[in-house]
């Protein structure tokens, strides 16, 4: 199955601006993306399920997998490469900042036969989506994961959920960075680990802290 992973090299997670500079949020955001591929590629190459990965960039890219350049909106952009026509072959939608996918994960965004299958993301978001159906087009905007569940409900299409705490967190917030360090094990958690991240308790909660030296 062809498998879309939008990703942009540019300016990317500016979100993380409080924690990482521009060139280190670059870097850590290519680590994610070198995750997520690493991942479908042991999907392929190990678990028999078959992926054709190719990267959707903003900009161009040096990477293992096919790239395509296209710097309209996400929306836009992918809706581009879901399927058109009747007889067209499924497509999934991969986000690059799964940094926690693994392979397991992500095979069981493949195992149900529904005509839309979505695994959200917290916050309200679509993490990764199964497409079958031309009928069907993705809307990046806002609470995505209820749009969708609405345009699948309006063109008469089944829709099933991969309930997945791997597939569920993307990194967007300063936040997001514990995850990574307690559950990673892949670019993205040796990154951090490489820049100084360690995770703190503190009253109850869970913080990230960078050492200095």
């Amino acid at each position: 199955m062809r498998v879309v992973v939008p990703f942009a090299p540019e300016r990317p997670k500016t979100r993380l601006a409080p924690v990482l500079d521009e060139a280190e949020r670059v870097a850590f955001a290519r680590a994610m993306l070198d995750d997520t591929l690493s991942a479908l590629s042991t999907l392929d190459r190990e678990r028999g399920v078959s992926v054709d990965p190719l990267v959707l960039s903003t900009a161009p890219l040096d990477c293992d997998a096919p790239v395509v350049v296209d710097d309209r909106s996400l929306t836009e952009a992918v809706n581009d490469h879901v399927p058109a026509d009747d007889g067209d072959a499924p497509v999934a939608v991969v986000m690059a900042d799964l940094a926690l996918a693994t392979p397991d994960a992500l095979g069981r965004l493949f195992e149900p036969e529904a005509d839309v299958v979505i695994a959200p993301g917290r916050g309200g978001g679509t993490n990764a989506v199964v497409v079958r159906a031309p009928e069907f087009r993705v809307d990046y905007h806002g609470a995505s994961v209820r749009d969708h569940r609405e345009i699948a409900r309006e063109a008469g299409l089944s829709v099933a959920h991969v309930d997945s705490f791997r597939l569920a967190t993307d990194v967007d917030e300063p936040a997001d960075l514990v995850e990574v360090v307690l559950h990673g094990t892949g670019a993205a958690a040796a990154w951090l680990h490489d820049a100084g991240f360690s995770v703190v308790t503190a009253d109850g909660r869970v913080d990230i802290e960078r050492n200095s030296g």
